[in-house]
């Protein structure tokens, strides 16, 4: 995932590596940029609103 989205995808690393562990344990991440993370397969994400 790193090789694929931080490094060619423009996620920043921190954000690759939050998103892997939400795949990895199948959580929904919870992102004020759901957009951001659109770019990965798989991710289930939610709009959060701080």
């Amino acid at each position: 995932m790193i090789d694929t989205y931080a490094l060619s995808g423009g996620l920043q690393l921190a954000d690759a590596l939050i998103a892997a562990t939400a795949l990895d344990h199948g959580l929904t991440l919870l992102t004020a940029n759901a957009k951001h993370f659109s770019i990965i397969d798989g991710l289930d994400r939610e709009r959060f609103v701080p």
